[in-house]
C-alpha cells in the first residue's frame, strides 16, 4: 500500500464511521477497522514494504487515521447512549397499552395440574408414540384378537399391525417392558377412536393414565390415591365411590365415581340428578399383563381418566367441540 491508496482509506473509514447510525453499526466499523484482525494493523504492518523516503509520512498518516477513528466511533457511542437515557425517561401519565399475550389452553391447564397432583406422591411422566402396533395397543393388554375395539370402525388403522393408539395403556407396557419395578408413572397424551363428534365425544381426546407397580400393591392404594386425587382436583369435602366393572387388562375392574363438586351431591344439572360424576375407570393389573412384560411376584393398579371430560367438570363446559374449534372469545375465559 502506498500514500495514495492510505489516503483514500483514511477517506473511507472516516466517511463510514461518519455514518454509523446505531450501536451495531458502530461496533461493525470498529471490527472492520481497528480490531486484532482489522485493517489498520494490517496496514501497519504493511510499513516495512513502503518506500524507505515515504515511510516518515505514511506512519505518521496510519496512526493518525486510527485516533481520528477511534475518537469518532468513541463520540457517537457516548452520544447514542445519553439519548437511550433520555428516552428511558417514562411519562407516567400517559394511559398504558395492553400487550396480547399467549395463554395456555384449557386442556393443557387440567394436563399441568393433573401431572401436578400425582408428582406430590411420587408418580413420575411417561410419553410415548401416537402410532402404536397391535401388539402393544391390544395384545398385551389382555385385549383377544375378536375384541369389537379392533375393528376398522373402532380404530384407525394404518395397515395389519400399525394403528393410532386408542388409549394411553402402551405407553405402561413399554415402560415396564423397560424397566423392573417398582413402577409409578402417569401418562398424559393423546388418543385416537372413530367417534362420531358430538358434545361429549371426539375422533381425537386426550387422556391420561397411572401405573403402580410393587409389591403387595392393593386396591386400598388405589381407592386412596383417586381419592387424594378426587380431594386436591375438587375439593376436601368431595367423595369417592367404586362400581364393578370390566376392562381387559384389569382384574378386578371398577368405575370411579366422585361426588358432584356442584350441589356437593344432592344433584344438579351437571351430574344428572344423580349426586356422581363419573371421573375414572380403573381396577388391578390383570396377571396376564405381568406375564406379558415378564414381572413377577408384584400386583399393580392402573387407572384412566379422559382430560376433556375434567375440563368440561372443572370449567363448566357444556360442549367438548369448544375446545378444539379455537375460538378466541371461548379461549380468552380461561
Amino acid at each position: 500500500m502506498n500514500l495514495e491508496e492510505l489516503s483514500q482509506l483514511k477517506e473511507t473509514a472516516i466517511s463510514e464511521a461518519k455514518a454509523a447510525s446505531n450501536v451495531h453499526e458502530i461496533e461493525d466499523v470498529r471490527i472492520k477497522y481497528l480490531s486484532r484482525k482489522g485493517v489498520m494493523p494490517s496496514v501497519m504492518k504493511n510499513l516495512k514494504n513502503v518506500a524507505p523516503e515515504d515511510r516518515g509520512v505514511f506512519g505518521r498518516t496510519a496512526n493518525e487515521l486510527k485516533n481520528e477513528l477511534t475518537t469518532i466511533l468513541a463520540t457517537a457511542k457516548d452520544s447514542m447512549a445519553s439519548a437511550d437515557a433520555d428516552a428511558s425517561d417514562f411519562d407516567f401519565t400517559l394511559p398504558g397499552e395492553w400487550k396480547n399475550t399467549g395463554k395456555s389452553h384449557p386442556i393443557s391447564m387440567v394436563i399441568d395440574s393433573v401431572v401436578e397432583v400425582f408428582s406430590k406422591i411420587g408418580f413420575t411422566v411417561a410419553e410415548g408414540q401416537d402410532i402404536e402396533d397391535r401388539y402393544h395397543n391390544f395384545e398385551a393388554l389382555n385385549t383377544p384378537m375378536y375384541h369389537p375395539s379392533l375393528d376398522q370402525l373402532d380404530t384407525f388403522w394404518f395397515n395389519d399391525s400399525q394403528l393410532l393408539r386408542t388409549q394411553t395403556s402402551p405407553v405402561q407396557i413399554r415402560v415396564m417392558e423397560s424397566q423392573k419395578p417398582p413402577v409409578r408413572i402417569v401418562t398424559p397424551g393423546r388418543c385416537y377412536r372413530r367417534d362420531t363428534t358430538d358434545a361429549t365425544h371426539s375422533a381425537n381426546f386426550h387422556q391420561i393414565e397411572g401405573l403402580y407397580v410393587d409389591e403387595n400393591v392393593s386396591l386400598a392404594d388405589l381407592k386412596s390415591v383417586l381419592a387424594y386425587f378426587a380431594k386436591e382436583v375438587m375439593g376436601k369435602d368431595v367423595k369417592v365411590r367404586f362400581r364393578p366393572h370390566f376392562f381387559p387388562f384389569t382384574e378386578p375392574s371398577v368405575e370411579c365415581d366422585f361426588s358432584c363438586h356442584v350441589c356437593g351431591g344432592k344433584g344438579c344439572r351437571v351430574c344428572k340428578g344423580s349426586g356422581w360424576i363419573e371421573i375414572a375407570g380403573a381396577g388391578m393389573v390383570d396377571p396376564r399383563v405381568f406375564e406379558c412384560v415378564g414381572y413377577e411376584g408384584v400386583t399393580g393398579f392402573a387407572f384412566g381418566m379422559g382430560i376433556e371430560r375434567i375440563a368440561m367438570i372443572k370449567y363448566g363446559i357444556p360442549d367438548i367441540r369448544f375446545l378444539y374449534e379455537n375460538d378466541a372469545r371461548f379461549l380468552n375465559q380461561f
